[in-house]
């Protein structure tokens, strides 16, 4: 029985694990926290094509259950003036759209289905180095302990060692001018946003928000930054970028200084990253997946769903193909088109986003924006974000991967 390391326990590790298992394979996940954390990160939206994949690993309810549906998406000025509405979906199935939920909940529902398959996950164990033989594949960890497997699969993200080993001169992530800020908040009085989320294009940062039944919203906003480190930012308390949001945002329309006045707890900050053109996504036995190879900025909404489908087109090569290398040119030959295309959709959305202090530039903004948005909304040409299946049941060689 073959045998494959996984390093990783987010998205694409425990979902290529559950496929992988599915096909006979023997796997093991490591995974660099001590422990999982239910409330690690803040949230993220699963689209239609993640929501497939998920169906095929019978996941798609359990994860649905707790999240916000979110098939629409409407937009407005830094006056209040609604400017349009968007799909969150295929445009011409928008009740398909995606489902906004807490990171740590996409997480559990996957850690959940892995410990119930009876798939190991080892906590505690950061990835060092690797080392390759004819025959085998050895992970080094910090800990000192050691395993070895038949084949090496990184799920390590967008700081990715396994990239490194594979080509020490991959490219790095790109900034894309924004730092990511989020967090939770309740409102009195602030009715839900059943199937909505609500984007704002405030007068100096762009906002997001939704409310779920109960009240809680989910928030986020993107400021214009300069170029700066995850270290860096880590050092700045949740106080002070409050008082900074609070700030940007205290001209914005009803509620957006509202809920930043209620939001408490824990506020998350991060520069917003990109990574394409990744020239070797394997070397040997070692491969790698998600946004280890292309990690996508939020604003397409994409990177789960990108990673799930990394996940079930790499276990379907390796079941259909008869090496592994000929399986990882194939998965490779099969994503990187569709991943690189959603990270420069995701790009353009960015360049949107980019706060302009000039009164005439945000006027032309707004006069332009509702006939993109409307153009948007009944444009099917987008449409290639969200109706892309890929069927487990498929051969790989042929398929619709």
């Amino acid at each position: 029985m073959s045998r494959a390391l996984i390093i990783g326990s987010g998205v694409a590790g425990p979902a290529v694990a559950l496929f992988l298992h599915r096909a006979g394979w023997q796997v093991e996940i490591f995974e660099a926290a001590e422990q999982p954390d239910e409330y690690a990160g803040l949230f993220l939206n699963v689209a239609s094509n993640g929501l497939a994949v998920l169906e095929h690993l019978g996941l798609r309810e359990r994860l649905v259950s707790g999240g916000h549906r979110s098939p629409h998406m409407a937009m407005w000025s830094s006056t209040g003036k609604q400017l349009g509405t968007v799909p969150n979906g295929p445009a011409r199935d928008p009740e398909r759209g995606g489902v906004v939920v807490r990171r740590g909940i996409l997480h559990r529902v996957l850690r959940e289905a892995v410990q119930e398959a009876g798939i190991p996950i080892t906590f505690g164990a950061r990835l060092e180095s690797i080392q390759e033989t004819d025959a085998a594949v050895h992970a080094m960890f910090a800990d000192g302990r050691t395993a070895t497997g038949d084949l090496l699969i990184g799920a390590d993200g967008i700081g990715s060692p396994t990239r490194r080993h594979i080509d020490p001169a991959a490219p790095a992530p790109e900034y894309s001018g924004l730092v990511g800020l989020g967090g939770f908040a309740h409102v009195p009085g602030l009715a839900p946003t059943p199937e909505t989320q609500h984007m704002v294009f405030g007068r100096r940062s762009f906002f997001g928000y939704l409310v779920r039944d109960g009240g809680e919203v989910y928030w986020f906003a993107n400021i214009t930054h300069p170029a700066t480190d995850r270290a860096a930012l880590r050092t700045v308390t949740a106080g002070e970028w409050l008082a900074e949001l609070r700030e940007l945002h205290a001209d914005d329309p009803y509620p957006v200084p509202q809920i930043l006045e209620h939001a408490s707890g824990e506020v998350g900050g991060y520069p917003i990253d990109d990574l394409a053109h990744v020239p070797h996504w394997s070397r040997g036995r070692v491969v790698a997946v998600g946004d280890a190879v292309h990690a996508i900025s939020p604003s397409a909404g994409q990177g789960a769903s990108l990673a799930l489908e990394d996940a079930v087109t790499l276990a379907r090569c390796l079941r259909d193909e008869p090496d592994h290398i000929g399986a990882f040119a194939e998965y490779q030959h099969v994503r990187q088109p569709r991943a690189e295309a959603v990270v420069g959709y995701a790009r353009a959305i960015n360049k949107q986003k980019r706060v302009t202090t000039s009164r005439l530039g945000i006027a032309i903004r707004d006069a332009m924006l509702p006939m993109f948005l409307k153009k948007a909304r009944d444009d099917t040409r987008n449409d290639w974000l969200y109706n892309h299946e890929i069927t487990w049941s498929e051969p790989a060689v042929g398929g619709r991967g």
